[in-house]
């Protein structure tokens, strides 16, 4: 099949995107390069990813909303003439506008909302990581990190914004934001002033006040948050010789670029299926609190006011973390 006559639909969060891109490369492996519909704030993930043969922007919340959007799509997608269409996100709308556009085989995991409009349901594994289960969709197993690829132009992007914030030895990149409120911790900026090593504090135009507030707190701590797009931000995530994330986008990016990573983990567990990649990494998490995990994504705000899966948290069990992480990096 040439490039471009599989399409997979995948209008999910941010990270979920990006846990899809092994499931991405495997598909190309069989078909070559695939087209994948997903919403304008992911596509700069995937632009330039080696599996994708061009991105299909379907901003559902806005421009693409209601019928009228579901039909565009759907008409677009007809003129593609497209063979194939995967469908990892197990929507109604992704189901629904792949059946509208006439596309021979849908293919989707059994029991999803979206099921009614695919001609192949395939089991959706209970267990394993989010990478691992999207993977099983094509019937394959996904390869280690680093399967992730920065762009050329976004990592001389980032490397030149590097080179003019005078960080040219080790730093640790530090995410504090997330989605949901309830999965961030809140203790960053200390934990910027104890680290050994410059930091670099990402994050989107929303998580600003956050990273503001952890440059406040630490000298040698250099606010990216809003600066970049995803793309120059996944160049410096490349760059890091230690991330420290919530569960959340910057997490998976690590992952995905093979970087030495501490996760933080509060209303959501690992076991979900969205720890960090690497055989070593390491996992910061209240050792026994009975109201956790709280929800499947982790709520706005605590259920019970306390917000004591994170709050609790020390910094000195994250930095010794860290330490640990640079070290094991160094042998």
């Amino acid at each position: 099949m040439r490039p471009g006559r599989a399409v997979v639909l995948q209008t999910a969060h941010l990270g979920d995107v990006v846990l899809t891109i092994p499931l991405l490369r495997r598909l190309a492996e069989r078909h070559g390069p695939v087209d994948v519909v997903t919403t304008p704030a992911a596509a700069p993930l995937l632009a330039g990813q080696p599996a994708v043969h061009a991105v299909i922007p379907f901003d559902k919340h806005a421009t693409d909303a209601g019928p009228p959007g579901l039909f565009h799509l759907a008409r677009r997608l007809r003129a593609g003439a497209y063979q194939v269409a995967w469908l990892p996100h197990r929507s109604v709308r992704s189901g629904l506008a792949a059946w509208l556009a006439g596309i021979p085989e849908r293919a989707g995991f059994a029991g999803s909302p979206g099921r009614w409009w695919y001609t192949r349901q395939v089991p959706l594994p209970a267990t394993g990581h989010q990478t691992t289960r999207l993977a099983a969709l094509a019937g394959a197993v996904p390869e280690p990190p680093p399967w992730f690829t920065v762009r050329p132009e976004d990592q001389a992007q980032a490397d030149a914004w590097l080179a003019a914030q005078a960080i040219r030895g080790p730093f640790a990149v530090l995410a504090p934001g997330a989605r949901w409120g309830t999965k961030r911790w809140p203790w960053f900026g200390e934990l910027a002033a104890a680290l050994p090593l410059p930091s670099v504090v990402i994050g989107g135009a929303d998580d600003q006040a956050l990273a503001a507030a952890v440059v406040a707190a630490a000298p040698r701590a250099t606010g990216a948050a809003g600066v970049h797009g995803l793309g120059v931000t996944a160049g410096i995530i490349a760059r890091g010789a230690v991330v420290v994330s919530n569960d959340s986008v910057a997490l998976h990016l690590a992952g995905g670029l093979a970087r030495p990573a501490v996760a933080l983990f509060g209303p959501t567990v690992p076991a979900f299926g969205f720890g960090p990649l690497g055989t070593t990494d390491a996992i910061v998490e209240h050792p026994a609190l009975p109201c956790r995990p709280c929800s499947p994504h982790g709520p706005a705000t605590c259920p019970l006011g306390h917000h004591r899966c994170l709050r609790a948290i020390g910094v000195p069990a994250v930095l010794a973390a860290v330490i640990a992480r640079l070290e094991a990096a160094r042998q």
